[in-house]
């Protein structure tokens, strides 16, 4: 049985989980982290996932499945290496599994893959989504039905590397004193195969409506971006990577400018934090990982989850573990 904040499963190595209510069911959609001797630094080279697996549950309660092979790198034409954090959608009986990897040329872009089950296996699309770059797609559909991708990470992640609108491989980090990346936020088209428009960057800001300072390493953005929907606000959640927390901004529009509004979890094990939220039954959930599985190896993570709660004025409870 499923217990929280204890690993999900132990007999491969999960993280950066990306949960949703199909079918009835919690899935769980993580990047398959894998041992290798390779280097560890900044750029994420310690990080050589391959292919995902998609995991569900039948309630919190429940054990958890692995569905086994959902997709391979080999199996993406247009990818090199990297299978980093996905996400997963559903749109008329057809499920769209999203996910960053490099390409050729070493660039991180965001391809698509679909099936007709959301345990996969997935066949990815020919090409990335064109005018997609960098890393940790998280797709939000709204009640309109209108879909959105925000997506965006630092260093290994690449974002600094597109502030012109182009590449550029030796662009550098914003200075302490500059307002901070945003992550980046597109609408998709009906079949979400592609973005309607080129993306936005999103702004978030303190309570006196000024943007969150690049050197502001407890809030601001640093990558692993999720959206969620609560008493009629929009809620985006990220890491602040350096400083390793899960905080938060809310605002009345899916573009924003968010509110910074605090901490939705400390620092764990390990130097990564990603997760995502979701409800299920009246409850909500928050899904995370940590490195507590292999002993404190970065690049061997496992995912967990554990029951949120919001107070009367819609701020979320930090979590306590």
């Amino acid at each position: 049985m499923a217990e929280f904040n204890q690993p999900l499963v132990t007999h491969i190595f999960t993280a950066d989980p990306s949960a949703h209510v199909f079918e009835g069911k919690l899935y769980i959609y993580p990047s398959h982290d894998i041992d290798h001797d390779g280097p560890t630094n900044d750029n994420g080279d310690q990080y050589q996932m391959e292919d995902y697996h998609v995991l569900s549950m039948d309630g919190p309660d429940a054990p958890c499945v692995d569905h086994g092979l959902a997709l391979h790198v080999r199996d993406v034409a247009w990818a090199s290496e990297q299978m980093w954090a996905p996400d997963a959608a559903c749109r008329n009986g057809m499920y769209y599994l999203f996910f960053p990897a490099r390409d050729k040329d070493g660039i991180f872009r965001i391809g698509v893959a679909t099936s007709a089950s959301p345990a996969g296996p997935f066949r990815a699309e020919a090409n990335y989504i064109d005018g997609s770059f960098s890393i940790d797609p998280a797709v939000f559909i709204d009640e309109d039905e209108r879909a959105y991708m925000v997506f965006g990470g630092l260093w290994g992640g690449q974002l600094e590397k597109w502030k012109t609108g182009e590449y550029q491989a030796d662009a550098a980090e914003k200075e302490p004193g500059e307002p901070a990346f945003g992550p980046r936020m597109a609408e998709l088209t009906e079949d979400l195969l592609s973005f309607r428009a080129e993306p936005q960057e999103i702004s978030i800001v303190d309570e006196a409506g000024q943007p969150l300072l690049a050197g502001d390493e407890d809030r601001r953005y640093f990558e692993g971006p999720w959206m969620h929907k609560y008493n009629g606000k929009y809620y985006l959640s990220y890491s602040t990577g350096t400083t390793h927390k899960i905080v938060y901004a809310v605002s009345d529009k899916p573009f924003g400018p968010y509110v910074f509004q605090g901490t939705i979890l400390e620092p764990v094990v390990g130097w990564t934090t990603h997760h995502s939220i979701v409800e299920f039954e009246g409850k909500w959930y928050l899904f995370y990982h940590d490195a507590s599985l292999s002993g404190g190896v970065d690049h061997k993570r496992c995912v967990k989850f554990t029951e949120i709660q919001y107070d009367e004025q819609g701020r979320i409870l930090p979590v306590q573990l």
